[in-house]
């Protein structure tokens, strides 16, 4: 009796006709075209985000290989083998061999310079075009995903005007339907935008430091060939940071024991000549 009772009641409950898919499916062909839009967007958004970032740590990554076992090497030629292949630190090192070779014949010094100095502007130029690659994709995205969800909106409050013009009252399942789509959309077009904003800036940040990073390198490479060899930044392993850092903290207490030893020998000089 009372299992029949139970499975009277879970009959006669009331369906939910206005949920997700119910009013997407009021909305029709234009409703489900605008949802595959931004899906669309979603997917490269988060497919760019992933990609340049593994790009980027990539890059990041080899940049502590060269520190600490680039410039030890006694030639260029010699630490870019130390280097991967196809790294962006790499192709530097190889356009700036290639320029050095073409520097020689240049009877202008001056113009040599310069052009050596543009060959690996050129380089760090291509490099940070590459990094850029798909950016404008999430600044796109950013920009218009909020329109394309308005763009639903509107289209989801003009069919519930629509209805409510045909049914001549505003009863509740007449406008439900449209005014959930609309809603929806926006909400839709809001959380594919938002992300692709905050992907586009944390991006843009990381390639503005990895651009510093590839200046610092090709104005060392610069110095380095114009020097012949001769220049070259200090390297610095973890072994000597921390002996740098003991000594820094030792420092200190050993100068400000001589000091006063030197005083009082100047002292002593002074007394002695009066």
């Amino acid at each position: 009796m009372t299992i029949n009772l139970l499975a009277a009641a879970a009959g006669s409950a009331p369906q939910n006709s206005f949920g997700f898919w119910e009013a997407m499916e009021q909305g029709g062909i234009i409703a489900w075209s605008i949802l595959a839009v931004l899906v669309i967007m979603s997917v490269g958004s988060f497919y760019i985000l992933f990609t340049k970032l593994f790009e980027q740590n990539k890059i990041m990554n080899q940049y502590k290989s060269v520190r600490q076992n680039f410039w030890r090497a006694p030639s260029l030629r010699e630490g870019a083998a130390k280097l991967e292949k196809n790294s962006a630190w790499r192709q530097l090192v190889d356009d700036a061999n290639a320029a050095e070779d073409q520097h020689s014949k240049m009877g202008d010094s001056l113009e040599a310079h310069d052009w050596l100095h543009g060959s690996l502007r050129r380089s760090e130029d291509s490099i940070n075009a590459r990094l850029a690659g798909g950016l404008p994709f999430l600044a796109t995205v950013g920009a218009t995903a909020p329109f394309v969800g308005l763009l639903g909106t509107v289209i989801g409050i003009y069919r519930a005007l629509i209805n409510i013009g045909i049914a001549g009252s505003a009863s509740i399942d007449k406008v439900a339907g449209p005014v959930g789509e609309a809603l929806i959309m926006t909400a839709i077009g809001l959380l594919v935008a938002v992300p692709a904003v905050l992907a586009y800036n944390w991006l843009q940040s990381r390639n503005r430091r990895i651009a510093e990073l590839l200046n610092g390198f090709s104005t060392d490479l610069l110095a380095n060939i114009n020097s012949g060899g001769q220049v070259r930044p200090a390297v610095m392993t973890g072994t000597s940071t921390q002996q740098a850092g003991k000594a820094a903290a030792t420092a200190p207490a050993g100068t400000a024991g001589a000091r006063p030893a030197a005083g009082a020998a100047t002292g002593a000089t002074t007394t002695t000549k009066l």
